[in-house]
């Protein structure tokens, strides 16, 4: 009995401190800012910036184009247009102006994995265009509008009520308006 009591304590002993292995360091202020980029539906952290379609159109042209096709129907990567319509059929197609239920999700994502092969290297202006562009190219958006931190999370998108939400009482979530 003495040699589990004894097991368990050095057990203890072992898991209470972290091992110091004598790499790295603690992120600095500026290091955690850079990181913390997340958007909220609600347009919660968006940036100051902003975009229109027409500068949209350029900035697609030359960063985009290459991969979700001229006019976003798709090519090497996915389709970023059409597909309304298609999500209750044997063949959904999911596209930003099909499913995707918010606009500040549009940006986020844009923001932190495009270009593919440049991830993070397009401006907060770039960003808020090329997704003023994609809306437009979606018909969400006319296209005079300009997209900022107050008008983007008032975009409506077309499946912004397709999604159940977590009926969890601590998440507090519930249904989007329409």
């Amino acid at each position: 009995m003495s040699r589990l009591l004894l097991g368990i304590a050095i057990t203890g002993a072992i898991f209470a401190q972290p091992p110091k292995y004598g790499i790295g360091r603690a992120p600095t202020p500026e290091e955690l800012k850079a990181w913390d980029i997340s958007i909220g539906p609600d347009g919660a952290g968006l940036p100051e910036g902003s975009g229109t379609v027409t500068q949209g159109k350029e900035v697609y042209a030359s960063k985009c184009a290459k991969c979700h096709g001229g006019q976003g129907q798709g090519g090497d990567e996915a389709a970023l247009v059409g597909g309304q319509g298609s999500l209750r059929g044997p063949k959904p197609l999911k596209t930003v102006g099909s499913y995707w239920p918010y606009a500040t999700t549009l940006f986020d994502y844009t923001r932190r994995a495009m270009p593919f092969k440049q991830p993070g290297s397009l401006t907060n202006n770039q960003v808020y265009a090329v997704v003023a562009f994609v809306l437009h190219l979606n018909g969400i958006i006319g296209e005079n509008s300009v997209m900022d931190a107050k008008t983007l999370p008032q975009v409506k998108m077309p499946n912004r009520v397709g999604f159940t939400p977590d009926p969890r009482p601590d998440t507090g979530a519930t249904r989007p308006k329409k």
